[in-house]
């Protein structure tokens, strides 16, 4: 376990401006940072960094937090895993000593699955840089196939022994679960006799945005036409292929600085541009692009170059994905390379300044590419023609933005010598089917709604249904807890009475002010995770030290955590009225006037839930003596709540 003092250290240090920029593109706002949220699918950005409260805060899913919370729900790390990333990122030494093999076998599983692929990282790359196998075999491959030892120090390359188990043994022996070896892939089990899946192998890690390996790819070194040339992990709850980019972790802070993301296919392909000093590339690993792919490399640009081979097949594999690329909103631009190349060889024969003079003088947009190469397929013959116009219509239609889709639709025009409102018209039928699919109606049938109404319609958000029904009083409750967040242990002066009726002015804290007027009244809040926080100003009142802000948005408890980074947050701004003359009073400035509306709205919430109360039971009582009792208590809290509204100027109609 992290000792508590470093825990707040950790907490205290991570920067949430820091953290959260190294997944998500942030842009100036006002005092606040915004960005397109990494948690769910957006086009118009609504996740809000708040660097003076240290959270995040999503207005579009509802998730919020601190620094650890974040990298909890975006790497799925366990508190204790994403304090660790934290230490790590600010040198921050944690005092734990060597876990045992015990401790090891008590983790959860998912730890214990990054900790075997980080020991069998390191066991491949010694074995390949310290060993005369390694040294003979796998480093001598990748000296022959021109990587020098910086890159293959960077991106962690290894090798793993041809002797059957060499590694497993190994593992097992430093007190690794042999299952969960099995599980990750790196073990194999046949007839009970365990082996080494990459024996004789050169390995090429895997990592995930924040470095961490997740998986392998392993490329035999022989011709045995009977192996795999690749063995790949399989998929596990830290590995998923669809979700997953080779290179990523190293390529995302160039691919935000340079505003473009490049896309090759393989992993030397990879290892070649970055060593050419090209580092904001990465690769699909061999497998098709998938959504989640893209959406990973939206957080960082919006901006994509694919890079393919120059042969017929290279050529047509750059055609695969696109569509999706386009229907995430992103900008598509291809290059392709001259036949005789792919881009690990183009790279490494080429020098630098030709490089990157073909890549920017070759890049073409993707629509303007794949109409030409269609084209030039389909010649003369008109049926082809046909299926290449619709073809490209299709494509058109997926782009979200009706600018770009116009412009695309003006310039396929021209290249294909057709009338562009004929264009227009085909794209309108295909968004109007869309919309209609969408509605749950029958596609084929047409739509009586304008294409001006289609290009307006945005599906509606999803919305989350609260786990329980929402308890009387839960908003007025809220903005209790909201004040006691952000202004707990601030002064304010309040008017009492004493038993003669005189009244004096009290500095007390708002905390204060709050927690004893309800105390005083006995009352409660009934929301739990509202409760929580009441009883911890509650008890720091009593010691003397009033709890932070900081001190609920780093909870431990989910719960409370969201709650006060939901409540300390605001996606609007107050704009600068004062270089017009205009004075525009904010909450601190009339901070006792809210506290006392807030807690007499709060009583007026619990004298109402109480007089309905009462009104019920006196109709379903016939005890004329107990109707006059509940009769009586109706008149009182009728007069209590005749007062409070006097007091918050509200008048009472029933």
């Amino acid at each position: 376990m992290i000792p508590r003092e470093t825990i707040n250290q950790i907490i205290e240090t991570a920067r949430i401006e820091d953290v959260v920029s190294e997944f998500v593109t942030l842009k100036k706002r006002g005092s606040n940072l915004i960005g397109v949220c990494p948690f769910h699918k957006e086009k118009t950005p609504s996740f809000n960094v708040n660097p003076a409260r240290n959270i995040f805060k999503c207005f579009g899913c509802g998730k919020a937090g601190d620094s650890v919370r974040f990298i909890m729900e975006h790497e799925h790390y366990s508190f204790q895993e994403a304090l660790r990333y934290l230490a790590k990122k600010y040198g921050i030494k944690i005092e734990e000593r060597e876990q045992t093999p015990e401790e090891i076998m008590a983790q959860n599983e998912r730890e214990r699955m990054f900790n075997i692929n980080s020991f069998a990282q390191k066991y491949f790359s010694d074995t390949m840089m310290t060993t005369d196998e390694g040294q003979s075999v796998g480093l001598a491959y990748f000296h022959e196939r021109g990587f020098r030892d910086a890159i293959i120090n960077k991106f962690q390359l290894g090798y793993c022994p041809n002797s059957g188990s060499a590694f497993t043994e190994y593992a097992i022996k430093n007190g690794y679960d042999k299952d969960l070896l099995i599980k990750v892939g790196l073990t194999g089990s046949y007839e009970n006799r365990l082996y080494d899946r990459y024996q004789g192998r050169v390995i090429f890690p895997i990592h995930n945005l924040t470095g961490k390996v997740i998986g392998f790819g392993g490329r035999i070194l022989t011709s045995e036409k009977t192996k795999a040339k690749y063995v790949n992990s399989p998929e596990s709850e830290i590995y998923n292929k669809s979700q997953t980019l080779y290179g990523i972790f190293f390529a995302r802070n160039e691919i935000s600085r340079l505003d473009n993301c490049i896309l090759v296919e393989g992993y030397a392909d990879v290892l070649s541009m970055h060593q050419a000093g090209i580092e904001n590339v990465v690769a699909s690993s061999g497998t098709s692009l998938t959504t989640e792919q893209i959406r990973m490399i939206s957080r960082y640009t919006k901006n994509i170059t694919i890079l393919y081979d120059g042969d017929a097949a290279g050529i047509h594999a750059a055609l695969r994905g696109t569509n999706m690329i386009l229907e995430e909103g992103m900008n598509v631009r291809i290059v392709v390379l001259p036949p005789e190349d792919d881009p690990d060889t183009f790279v490494q024969n080429n020098p630098i300044e030709y490089v990157t003079k073909y890549l920017t003088d070759n890049a073409k947009d993707f629509i303007g590419f794949k109409t030409n190469l269609l084209l030039k397929d389909a010649k003369n013959d008109p049926i082809k023609r046909a299926s290449v116009i619709k073809d490209i219509v299709e494509t058109i239609a997926v782009i979200p933005d009706p600018i770009y889709r116009a412009t695309y639709i003006k310039e396929c025009s021209r290249t294909l010598e057709m009338a562009e409102q004929t264009l227009t018209n085909e794209v309108n039928k295909i968004l109007r089917a869309k919309y209609r699919k969408q509605l749950g109606l029958d596609p084929k049938l047409d739509s009586q709604l304008s294409y001006q109404e289609y290009q307006t319609y945005q599906p509606q958000q999803q919305q989350v249904e609260p786990k329980d029904s929402t308890p009387v009083g839960y908003f007025q409750e809220q903005e209790l807890v909201k004040l006691l967040l952000a202004h707990g242990s601030e002064t304010i002066e309040l008017e009492v009475s004493d038993e003669d009726g005189n009244n004096s002015l009290v500095k007390t804290t708002i905390a204060s002010a709050i927690i004893d007027d309800l105390k005083n009244d006995g009352l409660l809040f009934r929301d739990p995770t509202h409760k929580k926080i009441f009883d911890a100003f509650d008890r720091g009142l009593d010691a003397g030290v009033l709890p932070t802000a900081q001190d609920f948005t780093s909870s431990e408890d989910q719960d409370v955590a969201v709650v006060a980074a939901n409540l300390l947050s605001t996606q609007y701004k107050l704009d600068d009225w004062h270089r017009h003359r205009i004075v525009v009073k904010t909450e601190d400035d009339v901070l006792s006037q809210t506290v006392i509306s807030s807690i007499l709205r709060f009583k007026d919430m619990v004298i109402e839930d109480r007089r309905s109360a009462i009104m019920k039971e006196m109709s379903e009582t016939t005890d004329i003596d107990n109707q006059l009792i509940l009769l009586q208590e109706k008149k009182k809290l009728d007069e209590i709540r005749t007062r409070i509204n006097k007091n918050l100027g509200i008048v009472i109609t029933r």
